[in-house]
């Protein structure tokens, strides 16, 4: 057998390695996907561990996963189709001469049912969160990340962009009216009341 025969090349018996890792990778992620309190509490633990591993190394450790996590809470919590800049795109066709008789989303409460999609669904800010926190939690092996710092102007820093942040989030969903979470009684439909 020569080394010549496509399919025996060292870079094609590598390629069919990373190939099955990520097939297994998949299987793995799809069996996760219908246990969503074991997915956040698994998070959670690792959140955990991430602080304990700064607090016993007693390290200078600086990441951005929190400002990450704000992050994708904010995508979580925002519209798809954000209606402020849907106004403003109306707005600006408008300016320009465009159609004026451009049909306008239902904005009443008797108008069409529109359900809330997200700009960031869950599983990929799970997701995403997950895999932060063992990147973070990886880096704090190493003393390249360990930087010191004045540690209570980074927290200074955080809150007042998460209230800075909440706020126009808030008011953002107050403007438009909107809840970006289920609440109340699910409607159910062909059973009997």
């Amino acid at each position: 057998m020569s080394s010549d025969e496509p399919g025996t090349t060292p870079f094609h018996s590598v390629q069919a390695s990373f190939s099955k890792f990520q097939r297994q990778y998949q299987q793995t992620l799809d069996r996760w996907t219908p246990h969503v309190f074991q997915r956040w509490l698994s998070t959670l633990f690792l959140l955990a561990l991430f602080m304990l591993r700064i607090v016993l190394s007693q390290g200078w450790y600086i990441d951005g996963l929190a400002i990450y996590l704000l992050n994708l809470l904010l995508a979580f919590l925002q519209p798809k189709f954000d209606p402020s800049l849907e106004d403003d795109l109306l707005a600006d066709e408008i300016e320009e001469g465009g159609d004026q008789s451009v049909p306008v989303l239902p904005s009443q409460r008797d108008d069409e049912f529109r359900p809330f999609v997200r700009r960031l669904p869950e599983w990929q800010f799970w997701l995403s969160a997950t895999r932060a926190t063992l990147i973070s939690l990886f880096c704090t092996v190493s003393e390249v990340f360990d930087v010191p710092v004045y540690w209570p102007i980074l927290v200074v820093y955080f809150c007042v962009l998460f209230a800075l942040t909440m706020r126009r989030q808030i008011q953002h969903m107050i403007k438009y009216k909107y809840i970006p979470f289920d609440i109340g009684r699910k409607a159910r439909y062909g059973g009997s009341k």
